[in-house]
């Protein structure tokens, strides 16, 4: 019954962005790279973090949609897809706020996050320079919404880089 309900949602929100208009601002679609640490907050069960992010520069109304896929060191894997909101502070500072549903494979790992469906939540906050690419430092929030029998939830904090495509050179 649950996985009908989040499979409407995620058809509906789909649809909605494949028709959503390019963005008027400047600033393109991104790849993102991040490295972090995983679950730092607490004295065991740490671990590294590696993402990959593509985010579009399309807008549906003021947000951008974006899909990720992260790796800690103990091969737990995250897919995630959502939108994204990019508020400006001048030409240089951007801070990101980003809510993403996903899937959740606990892999190696001692933590287990309590169900497959997890939820990121993430504040970045990132320079950005003058060729567009930016430089940020992220803090994120795993959460199944009490959807499993338990929610422990986890926090990561990620260095994150992330490039314009079309500045990357196999284009």
């Amino acid at each position: 019954m649950v996985w009908g309900r989040v499979s409407a949602i995620a058809a509906a929100i789909a649809t909605v962005m494949c028709a959503a208009g390019p963005a008027r601002a400047d600033d393109p679609d991104f790849l993102s790279v991040a490295g972090g640490w995983y679950d730092w907050n607490r004295q065991f069960d740490q671990a590294g973090e590696f993402r990959l992010e593509y985010r579009s520069d399309r807008k549906l109304w003021v947000f951008k949609p974006f899909a990720a896929f992260a790796i800690t060191s103990d091969r737990s894997i995250f897919l995630h897809s959502g939108l994204l909101l990019d508020v400006y502070f001048g030409r240089r500072l951007v801070l990101t706020w980003s809510e993403a549903p996903g899937f959740y494979d606990q892999g190696d790992s001692r933590r287990d996050l309590g169900y497959p469906l997890e939820f990121r939540s993430q504040l970045e906050l990132s320079y950005r320079f003058d060729d567009r690419s930016r430089l940020g430092l992220a803090v994120s929030h795993y959460s199944n919404a009490s959807l499993g029998d338990t929610n422990p939830g986890t926090e990561s904090a990620m260095l994150y880089y992330s490039i314009p495509v079309d500045k990357l050179w196999w284009r």
